[in-house]
C-alpha cells in the first residue's frame, strides 16, 4: 500500500502560516510598521492604495538590513531574537524582520531595500510568491523601504473573501491607531490613493491622543498612574460625560502590545457604575506592564488575545486604578435635582396658582396631616377609611368612550385571537409605559414603546419602498467630529441615511455637517441615531451587509418612539391601538419582542379567587 504521509514543500507551509498571520491587508500593515519600530525608527510613513490590496508600502528610517540579513528575513522561522525556550517568555519587542515576511512574500509581490547607516550602498530584493526574482546592489536611503504589492495574487478564494475597499481601509486605519497610540514618541504618517490620512508628530500620548482621535476629545481626558510590585497602570480614561454609545474607543496595551480582554474591559466599566449609562461605553487608553512571564501573548496568532498567570489580581488593580483616578479628579455620581419632563409639563406646574385653589389644598387631608405636630406618620383609622372610599368612588366613575372606531383594532385582533370585541370604553395609562383597554373576553395589555416601534418601522419601511422620505432642514446646521474609524464607516452609510431623511454633508478631518433630519425626530438625538447605527454596523456579522438597511430602520423607530408625552390624551391613546394593530405584525417588535398580552376574563376571575 503506498504512503500517504508527505512532508509540505516550503511553498505551501508559508501560504499555510500566510492564512494564519496575513488575513487582510491591514494584518500586513501591522506587521510592517512593528518591523519598522524594532528597527528603531523614529519616522515611519505608510502609503496604500485601494485599502491595501494592491499597495502597501513602509518606508522607515531605521538601522536597515545587511545584504545576508535582509536575504535571511524572507525564510521561514527566521528571528533576531529567539535563541533558546526561555527567550519566548520574555520577548517585549514587537517583530523582526523574518517573523512575518515568509508569510507575506508567499500570497504577495515584495520589493525590499533596505541600507545601514554606515554602508554607502544598500540592497534590494524582489520576491514573487516565496520565489526570489531579483537581488541587487542599490542606491537608497538609510533605513528600509517595502512594497507589498498585489496581496492574495496566487490565492484568488483568498482575495475574494476580502471586503469593500471601505471597510478593508476601516481595518488597516484600526491597526494603524492601535500602533500609534503605543508609541506616540515616533512620527507618523499615512497616505491612501495618494490622499493623506493622518500627520501624527512625535510627543506625548496626550497630544497622540489629540492628534489621532480629534481634539474633542482632549477636554474629557483623566489620567492614569498607579505603580505596585506587580503591575504599573497609565494612560488615561475618559470623564463620564465623554462616554459614548459606540464601542471602538477602548485600547488595553500590555508590555505595549495592543490586546483585547473582555476581563479586564468588565473591570474599567464596573468602576463606571453609577457615572455612565447603561449602554454607553467610557473612553481608555491604558497600559498595563507587568512581568512577561506573568502574560501569555500566543494564545492566538495575532496574540491580541491573552491570558494571564492572576486574572483577578489584575482585575482588581485596573478597578482600583480607574476609580482612584475618577475619585482624584472629582469625579462621583451626582444626584440630578431637576424635575423630570413628565412632571414640568403638566398643568398643575406651568399654570399659575389660584388663591382658591391654594386655599382648598391647605384644607385638606394630606396637608394638615404633614403640617399639624406628630401628624406626619398618623393616619386616622376612620377618617383614613373615609379617604379610601372617596377615592373608590372616583375610580368607580365611567371613563368617556372615545368616539372614534375600532374597526383596524377590532378586525386584527379578531385575527389573532378569533374572538370577537366588545365597544372599546376608552384605554387607561399605567406608569406611563403600559396601556389598557377593554375587550369582549378580558383586558389587553400593550407595551406601548414597543408599539411605538411596530409602528414607525412600519412606516419607514413604506417611506423606503416608495423612496419618499421627508426631510426637515435644521434651522442652524449641527457639526459633529467623529473619530477616524467611525467616520469611515459614516462615510460610507450615507446614501442609505439620506433614504431614510438625513441630509449629511462631509466637511473634512473626520467631521461631518448634519444640515436635515428626519421629520419627527426629537431635536438633539440626531447624534444618538448615528452613533448607534455605526456601532451596530461595526460589529456586524460577516453577511450582514444586506440586513443593513433593516437595522437602519429599526435604529430609525426606536429613536422616534421616545416621545413619552405622545400618548397622554385618550385620542392619541386610542389612536395608537387602531395604528397597531392595522400593522403587518402587531404582535411583536421590530427586534422580535412581544407588543400585547390578553388577560381572559376567566383569568382574572380565577386570580381574584
Amino acid at each position: 500500500m503506498a504512503d500517504v504521509i508527505q512532508l509540505l514543500s516550503d511553498h505551501l507551509a508559508n501560504q499555510i502560516a500566510a492564512g494564519e498571520v496575513i488575513q487582510r491587508p491591514a494584518s500586513a500593515v501591522k506587521e510592517l510598521l512593528e518591523n519598522a519600530i524594532d528597527a528603531g525608527a523614529t519616522d515611519i510613513q505608510l502609503v496604500i492604495k485601494d485599502a491595501g490590496k494592491e499597495w502597501i508600502q513602509v518606508i522607515d528610517n531605521g538601522k536597515g538590513m545587511s545584504v545576508t540579513d535582509a536575504r535571511m528575513s524572507f525564510e521561514r522561522h527566521a528571528t533576531s531574537k529567539i535563541k533558546n525556550i526561555e527567550d519566548l517568555f520574555r520577548i517585549r519587542t514587537m517583530g523582526f524582520r523574518g517573523e512575518a515576511l515568509a508569510s507575506i512574500a508567499a500570497v504577495a509581490q515584495v520589493e525590499l531595500k533596505t541600507r545601514q547607516k554606515d554602508n554607502d550602498t544598500g540592497t534590494r530584493i524582489v520576491i514573487e510568491a516565496t520565489e526570489v526574482k531579483l537581488q541587487e546592489t542599490c542606491a537608497t536611503a538609510e533605513g528600509t523601504n517595502i512594497i507589498i504589492k498585489n496581496l492574495f495574487f496566487n490565492v484568488p478564494a483568498r482575495r475574494h473573501f476580502l471586503k469593500s475597499n471601505t471597510t478593508e481601509l476601516r481595518h488597516v486605519v484600526d491597526e494603524f491607531t492601535r500602533v500609534t497610540l503605543a508609541h506616540p514618541q515616533i512620527a507618523f504618517r499615512m497616505w491612501h490613493n495618494g490622499t493623506e490620512q493622518f500627520h501624527l508628530p512625535a510627543g506625548n500620548l496626550k497630544t497622540r491622543i489629540v492628534d489621532l482621535l480629534g481634539g474633542s476629545c482632549e477636554k474629557n481626558l483623566v489620567p492614569v498612574g498607579e505603580k505596585t510590585e506587580f503591575l504599573n497602570i497609565n494612560g488615561f480614561i475618559g470623564k463620564p460625560s465623554g462616554a459614548t454609545r459606540t464601542r471602538g474607543l477602548q485600547f488595553f496595551f500590555i508590555n505595549n502590545r495592543f490586546i483585547r480582554n473582555s476581563y479586564l474591559n468588565h473591570a474599567l466599566v464596573a468602576a463606571y457604575e453609577g457615572l455612565i449609562e447603561k449602554d454607553s461605553f467610557p473612553f481608555y487608553v491604558l497600559f498595563l506592564e507587568t512581568d512577561p512571564a506573568r502574560v501569555d501573548v500566543n494564545v492566538h496568532p495575532t496574540k491580541q488575545e491573552v491570558k494571564f498567570e492572576d486574572d483577578k489580581m489584575m482585575y482588581a488593580y485596573l478597578n482600583a486604578a480607574v476609580k482612584h483616578a475618577l475619585a482624584r479628579n472629582n469625579i462621583s455620581p451626582s444626584l440630578d435635582f431637576t424635575l423630570n419632563k413628565e412632571i414640568t409639563q403638566l398643568s398643575a406646574v406651568t399654570k399659575p396658582q389660584e388663591s382658591n385653589a391654594v386655599t382648598q389644598v391647605q384644607r385638606g387631608y394630606l396637608a394638615n396631616a404633614f403640617s399639624q405636630k406628630n401628624q406626619a406618620h398618623f393616619i386616622d383609622r376612620n377618617d383614613g377609611l373615609k379617604k379610601w372610599k372617596d377615592l373608590y368612588a372616583i375610580a368607580q366613575q365611567p371613563i368617556p368612550s372615545n368616539p372614534k372606531p375600532e374597526t383596524g383594532f377590532q378586525t386584527a385582533l379578531h385575527d389573532k385571537q378569533q374572538n370577537q370585541l366588545s365597544t372599546g370604553q376608552g384605554s387607561l395609562l399605567v406608569q406611563g409605559s403600559l396601556l389598557i383597554t377593554t375587550v369582549k373576553s378580558g383586558l389587553i395589555v400593550i407595551h406601548i414603546r414597543r408599539a411605538q416601534e411596530r409602528i414607525w418601522y412600519e412606516r419607514l419601511l413604506e417611506q423606503w419602498n416608495s423612496g419618499k422620505t421627508p426631510s426637515q432642514q435644521m434651522l442652524f446646521p449641527a457639526t459633529y467630529e467623529f473619530p477616524p474609524h467611525d467616520a469611515l464607516l459614516l462615510e460610507q452609510l450615507l446614501p442609505d441615511l439620506s433614504r431614510v431623511g438625513f441630509d449629511i454633508v462631509p466637511f473634512g478631518n473626520y467631521t461631518f455637517v448634519v444640515q436635515g433630519v428626519p421629520t419627527d425626530l426629537p431635536a438633539g438625538e440626531e447624534k444618538n441615531v448615528l452613533d448607534e447605527v455605526i456601532d451596530q454596523i461595526k460589529h456586524e456579522a460577516k453577511d450582514a451587509v444586506g440586513q443593513r438597511s433593516d437595522k437602519l430602520l429599526m435604529q430609525m423607530a426606536r429613536r422616534l418612539s421616545i416621545n413619552k408625552h405622545s400618548i397622554q390624551q385618550p385620542e392619541t391613546q386610542q389612536a395608537l391601538i387602531d395604528e397597531l394593530f392595522a400593522c403587518s405584525q402587531p404582535e411583536f417588535s421590530p427586534t422580535g419582542k412581544k407588543i400585547f398580552t390578553l388577560l381572559r376574563k376567566e383569568s382574572l376571575d380565577e386570580m381574584l379567587g
